[in-house]
Order: C-alpha cells, then structure tokens, then sequence
C-alpha cells in the first residue's frame, strides 16, 4: 500500500493536464483500477487481516481520491485566470447608447396624468383586474340586459357546472375602483383611477387590452361646472397649451346622469394634431354627474352627497399627442419602435419641468 501511495500522489502531483489525471483516477480507482482490485481482495482476507487491511485500502483510497480532486480544482482555476485575462468590462465606462433602455409611451403618459391630477388634490386608487360581475357591473346601474355583459364584449372568467359563486370578469373598465374607493373611504372624495382593462374587439384602435383611466370627486357641492373647470385644466396641461374649448355633447352611460362626450377644438395639419386651434372637433373622453344609484352602491348617502366622474383611454390619448398612428404597436416589443417613441428614464414628467421633453 505503501508503494500505490508514493506511485500514484507522485504522478498526479506531476501531471501535465487534466486528462492525465483523469486517466491516472481510471488506473488507481477505476473498476479494474489497482487500489479497486486490492478492495475485492478483502473477501478473501481472514477476519484478522481484513480489520487491519481494509481501513488501511478505505484511507489510501480517500487519499489519492483527494489527490485527483485537488489537481482537477488546480487545472480548472488555471485555465478561469487564463481566460479572465482576456474577457475583462471596465465597469467604469459609460453604457452604450444602442443598449440604453426607454420608457414605454404608456408608462410616460400614466405618469404625466397621475401628475397633473394629483396637481388638482386627485389620489391614485387601484383595484383588482378580475373582478366580480356585482363590481364590474351592478354597482355601477348597468342592467342585466345591457349589451356590455354580453359574451361577445366581455370576458367571463370560467366557473364549474355548479359553482354558485357570482360571475367573475376580467374589468371592463376601472368604474368599479371607484365603487370600492367609496366603500373604503366614503365623501368627500377624490380619486383618480388607472389601470388595465379588457374587451372582446381587436383593430387598429381597439386592443382585448388596454389602459384606461377613471376620475372621481363627490362632495356635497359639486356640480358640471366643477367638471368642466377640471377637464379644461388636464386638457391644457396633457397636450401643453395655453389655452383649449371645450364641446359637452349629451350622451348616456348608465353610471352617470345627466352624461356627456366630451370633444377638443383642434385641426389636422400634415396629419399632426393641434389641439386649442381650428375648425375640427375630436372627441377624447366621455363625462356626466355620478347616478345617485351608483352613490347609494358605494354607500354613499345620495341626498346628501353628489359628485362627477369621467373615464378616458390612456392608450388613445398617448396616440393623438405623440402621433402613434397604430394601437396595436403598443404591444407588439418592436425595439425598433420603442426607439423611436419611448423616452428617456430621466425624464420624469412634471408641472413645473415639463410633461414631455
């Protein structure tokens, strides 16, 4: 034993490379290695012999065994410091500009309207994208027959032959943040509500996804010239001029009454909008005064209290103000077309510097 000891830690403490002493660990250790054989022999060894024998054959076998693994660790961090040697970063160069990251229009003008409301005393509320058909739809008074619960508009979420639990949806829109907003806070109040919403409809202007955002104010004294003074300000402060004209045109939503479309004085010009100037008129979003039926659903007192609301697509408005001709291009991960329209990371939307630079 003595002798396979001195043999082999000398060849493999002298091995040139890896595979000499891999062929080495085949020789001692191996199925017809030479310390293996001497290990079948212990069977035929007396019980006195074997006591004194077979520790002895376990160590010198842990022994070299160690030997390999320590020569195999040796070669490898040899041949990691070789390579290192070549493949190095300074990380204290600048970032490469093709590689700099932008920020989505989407994500841009969530943020300029979350900046400018919150400019006006409006909070952020958020709610959750599945939600049940009472939230989604008869909190807000639409009835059990109104086409917007259809299945061809709708998403319903699947329930078991059975199941007795209400209907699920994904929202069709952040109204019903604006019922759970009443229930938690109660009036007054003043909430702004942005998130994602889903339809059944897909073209150039429509997406089964899209992001919407919702405002909410009920006090005891509010009324349509509250809204309009607000709906000015964000138009004026959204598309950054100084001045805008407002059209109400009446219309009806079951959560609101009296209701009203809202359209901006503008003109085309090379296909770019100006909004404020002009003969043409563009609608951007859709208004009214809450129903008191959706008051008394957020447990709200309607003889007390009354309030305004208005919803307008975020996605819609990010394509007239930075003429995105295609909805669709939203969510299609083009780099190339994230490029183009994204913005810097630095550039964080506000009053005082700027919205857009």
């Amino acid at each position: 034993m003595d002798d396979l000891r001195e043999k082999y830690l000398g060849l493999i403490s002298d091995a040139a490379d890896e595979a000499t002493v891999e062929d080495l660990r085949v020789q001692a250790l191996g199925k017809k290695g030479e310390i293996s054989l001497k290990m079948r022999e212990l069977g035929k060894m007396d019980p006195e012999e074997r006591k004194t024998a077979g520790p002895a054959l376990n160590a010198l076998k842990e022994e070299v065994n160690s030997a390999i693994m320590a020569r195999k660790t040796a070669f490898a961090d040899a041949a990691l410091e070789e390579r290192l040697k070549t493949e190095w970063l300074d990380i204290t160069l600048p970032s490469r500009p093709e590689r700099r990251g932008t920020i989505h229009p989407i994500s841009q003008v969530w943020e300029e309207v979350t900046a400018i409301f919150a400019d006006m005393g409006f909070s952020v509320a958020e709610g959750p994208q599945i939600e049940t058909d009472w939230y989604n739809f008869d909190a807000l008074n639409i009835p059990g027959h109104h086409p917007a619960r259809a299945e061809m508009d709708t998403f319903y979420m699947h329930r078991a032959e059975g199941d007795e639990r209400p209907p699920h949806v994904l929202r069709t829109h952040t109204s019903p943040v604006q019922i759970r907003s009443m229930e938690k806070m109660g009036a007054p109040l003043r909430v702004i509500c942005p998130g994602r919403v889903y339809r059944a409809d897909y073209d150039q202007t429509h997406t089964p996804m899209f992001h919407q955002v919702e405002g909410l104010a009920v006090d005891t004294e509010i009324s349509m010239a509250n809204l309009k003074w607000c709906l000015e300000e964000f138009v004026k402060a959204f598309f950054e001029v100084d001045d805008v004209e407002l059209r109400f045109r009446a219309s009806h939503f079951p959560f609101t009454e009296p209701s009203a479309e809202v359209d901006i004085r503008c003109s085309w010009d090379k296909g770019q909008l100006k909004v404020g100037e002009g003969d043409d008129w563009l609608e951007i979003l859709g208004s009214g005064m809450v129903h008191p039926k959706v008051l008394a659903a957020g447990g709200i007192d309607a003889e007390k209290y009354q309030g305004f609301a208005f919803g307008v697509g975020i996605d819609r408005i990010a394509m007239l103000k930075y003429g995105i001709p295609d909805l669709r291009a939203f969510f299609d991960s083009d780099l190339r077309w994230l490029r183009h329209y994204g913005f810097s990371s630095l550039d964080q939307p506000g009053l005082v510097g700027g919205l857009s630079r």
